[in-house]
């Protein structure tokens, strides 16, 4: 039997070493021994000669980039819980297929979310600065005082695994659980969470103590959480985001903030990242918002376990079977 030749996979950042390995046993692998985004000419470079691109959520495919693509690219394998970053549209009129990751990133980054409320509804990274910088002058009773979170409503966006397993987390902290969605879930699982449906988004905003985002970001939800929505917010309230910064109008926002219309903020993620507003940056000095670099999915397993559902894709492609997670134009 001849013997069948590798498929070229161009990956554009550097991926853990266990992936990196398995994906040049069973590929063509180029890989990039460099952790920095490929330059546009890089991109447009892989485009036209890979079999299969392998990009991240760091990298832009757009439209332009695909049209630049040779005949031979039939797969785009996004390591990445989101395909935001990929014109989905433009590949499929160019007959490439693309898939993601799903599901492998959802206890991390639901972690993180409770990390972030308990960061900022406590002011963890403000006390934990005062040590070290040699400022704590003793216990007192009215001094750094945070607020409770047990009793609170939490209005969580987004019901899909991230938020259903932010909400198993939270009722476990005795927090009251609402939600929006576009669909309402299961009637067992709302059950199981005690969880509370808001068909308006801007009735459940004006209500809760604090919010937490999970909805994909789309043409759909760009702003979603706009000027408008977020002046419905009390001013008591804590906003956090694991999810995209596009969802959120920063600049708003920001405003907000410094204006003391909003308790404070636990951001993962940025509009415009991994450039952040600098009266953001300012008010992270000075008040209770709590600023992440995009860590909320960074855990060695969950980096592990995105690079093995790139492989899994990529095999069942090449084998001509249907990836068990291919993205299609009507998801977007």
């Amino acid at each position: 039997m001849p013997h069948r030749k590798k498929p070229l996979v161009v990956v554009t950042r550097k991926l853990p070493e266990a992936v990196e390995t398995r994906m040049r046993e069973l590929f063509d692998a180029r890989l990039n021994h460099e952790d920095k985004p490929m330059a546009r000419e890089g991109l447009i470079g892989a485009l036209r000669t890979a079999e299969v691109l392998v990009p991240t959520i760091s990298d832009d495919i757009t439209a332009e980039l695909i049209a630049e693509a040779g005949d031979q690219l039939k797969l785009i394998a996004n390591f990445g819980n989101g395909f935001d970053n990929i014109d989905v549209a433009a590949a499929a009129q160019r007959g490439i297929v693309v898939t993601n990751t799903p599901g492998v990133l959802t206890d991390d980054t639901a972690d993180m979310t409770m990390a972030l409320i308990m960061a900022v509804a406590r002011r963890i990274p403000e006390g934990a600065r005062i040590v070290p910088d040699d400022k704590w002058e003793g216990w007192s009773p009215t001094w750094m005082l945070g607020t409770r979170i047990t009793g609170k409503r939490l209005g969580i966006i987004g019901m899909g695994r991230i938020g259903q397993a932010v909400a198993r987390r939270a009722k476990a902290f005795g927090l009251s659980i609402h939600y929006h969605n576009r669909r309402r879930v299961d009637a067992r699982i709302e059950e199981e969470l005690e969880a509370t449906y808001w068909d308006s988004l801007d009735q459940m905003l004006a209500r809760m103590d604090i919010v937490t985002v999970h909805c994909p970001h789309t043409p759909g939800t760009y702003h979603l959480l706009s000027a408008r929505r977020l002046k419905m917010m009390k001013p008591d309230a804590i906003l956090v985001n694991t999810a995209r910064g596009e969802i959120v109008d920063e600049v708003a926002l920001t405003k907000m903030l410094d204006a003391g219309e909003l308790a404070g903020a636990g951001l993962d993620v940025f509009e415009h990242e991994p450039a952040v507003n600098p009266r953001l940056l300012k008010l992270a000095r000075n008040h209770r918002v709590v600023l992440l670099p995009h860590m909320g999915s960074a855990t060695h397993e969950g980096r592990i376990d995105m690079g093995e559902k790139v492989i899994v894709n990529i095999r069942a492609f090449m084998d001509g079977h249907r990836p068990p997670n291919r993205v299609l134009p009507s998801m977007v």
